[in-house]
C-alpha cells in the first residue's frame, strides 16, 4: 500500500471528550487522548482567550523546529472567524496547532493529558505526536466539534 493510502484525510477533534481521532474514508486509524486551550468551552472568540476553535479547518503547514515536540497548524482563523473578530473589535488570534509537549524544562511544567493546559491548541504527548505528524499531511481536513 502507497504512503498516501495509509494517511489520514480528516483529523476529528471531539473537545467535549478530549478525544481525537484520525479517519481515512471514514475508517478510524488512530484514537488519542488531547488537551485543549485552558479555557476551551465554545469557540474561540480572540487572542489569549485560551479557547480552542470548533469548526471546519485543514492542516496549512508542518513545523519540526516548534516549540513544542513537532507541530501541525490549523488554518484557524478563517475569513468567518476574522469578521466575527473584526465586529467584536478584537483580534482573532491565531497559530493553533497539534502539537505534543513542549520543549526543553517547560515540559516539566506541564500535567498532561490530566488538564487542559494550551493555549488554544490541541496537545498529545511526544510520542503520540510523531505518530500523528506521520499519518497526517499538509491538506488534510480538521472538524473541531464542541
Amino acid at each position: 500500500m502507497a504512503p498516501s493510502q495509509l494517511q489520514a484525510d480528516l483529523v476529528e477533534v471531539f473537545k467535549a471528550e478530549r478525544r481525537m481521532e484520525l479517519r481515512r474514508r471514514g475508517k478510524l486509524l488512530k484514537s488519542y487522548r488531547v488537551a485543549l486551550g485552558f479555557s476551551p468551552q465554545s469557540h474561540k472568540a480572540q487572542e489569549g482567550d485560551g479557547r480552542t476553535p470548533e469548526g471546519c479547518y485543514s492542516i496549512d503547514a508542518r513545523n519540526p523546529l516548534s516549540a513544542f515536540h513537532l507541530s501541525l497548524r490549523i488554518s484557524y482563523p478563517d475569513d468567518k472567524d476574522k469578521a466575527h473578530a473584526a465586529a467584536a473589535g478584537v483580534p482573532p488570534g491565531g497559530d493553533i496547532y497539534i502539537h505534543g509537549l513542549p520543549n526543553g524544562w517547560r515540559k516539566l511544567l506541564v500535567r498532561h493529558p490530566a488538564g487542559d493546559w494550551t493555549t488554544g491548541c490541541i496537545a498529545v504527548t511526544n510520542r503520540q505526536m510523531r505518530e500523528v505528524w506521520a499519518l497526517v499531511p499538509t491538506g488534510a481536513q480538521v472538524v473541531i466539534h464542541p
